[in-house]
């Protein structure tokens, strides 16, 4: 699942889940076949959680938690056992590790403008001096745009833009090799390389647990 706010982009890979606070538009599309489950919950139970989307892991106990809960149209605090479930879904959401799947957006014109450039195309190699005469801007300006606005180098954005390209396409069922090409890796050990240096496995183990689950 891909979920796309004003603020960024956020790659949601199986048994994964994304966070979305109240009251911020968002668009979802999917990359092959996806079950989903949401959770509704009331900002008053949900003080402690982030103020900002994010994309967090979702362990069993979680998974097995969120599934019972959607077998009731709605959870009251008056039924002990419902509100024990609510308690124990609370606790186990606040304690969840949250995934480095983020592409944030830059909000500056000529920032924008290379972002998204990138974005039509991740496999784009030109080096950002080049991208920068195409949107009219110079490099040290777009650099300095990247790192204020998105909290990112731009080469670590661009890194992430790969990344979550590459997720999308191998959760739609294509190969580790083609994934690689198309995000702009020149060779596929050079993405599983950057792959496991971020997700701390290789694009097989990866979905292959996500399988088993």
């Amino acid at each position: 699942m891909t979920v796309q706010t004003q603020q960024g982009t956020w790659v949601v890979p199986p048994q994964r889940a994304v966070w979305i606070p109240a009251r911020i538009p968002h668009t979802i599309a999917m990359s092959g076949a996806v079950s989903m489950r949401t959770l509704y919950l009331k900002p008053r139970l949900v003080r402690t959680l982030p103020r900002t989307c994010c994309v967090v892991n979702v362990s069993p106990l979680l998974r097995e938690l969120i599934l019972h809960a959607c077998t009731f149209k709605v959870l009251r605090r008056r039924t002990r056992i419902q509100a024990h479930l609510l308690d124990l879904l609370l606790d186990q959401m606040e304690a969840v590790p949250s995934v480095a799947l983020q592409l944030p957006s830059p909000v500056d014109s000529r920032a924008l403008r290379v972002s998204e450039t990138l974005l039509r195309d991740p496999s784009d190699v030109r080096p950002l001096g080049e991208l920068c005469r195409s949107a009219g801007a110079s490099k040290r300006t777009v650099e300095r745009l990247f790192q204020e606005e998105t909290k990112l180098t731009f080469g670590k954005w661009r890194q992430q833009l790969r990344l979550m390209h590459s997720l999308q396409m191998l959760a739609a069922g294509e190969k580790i090799s083609y994934a690689a090409l198309e995000s702009g890796y020149s060779t596929p050990s050079a993405y599983i390389a950057m792959f496991r240096k971020i997700l701390g496995t290789t694009p097989g183990r990866y979905f292959k647990a996500s399988a088993r689950a």
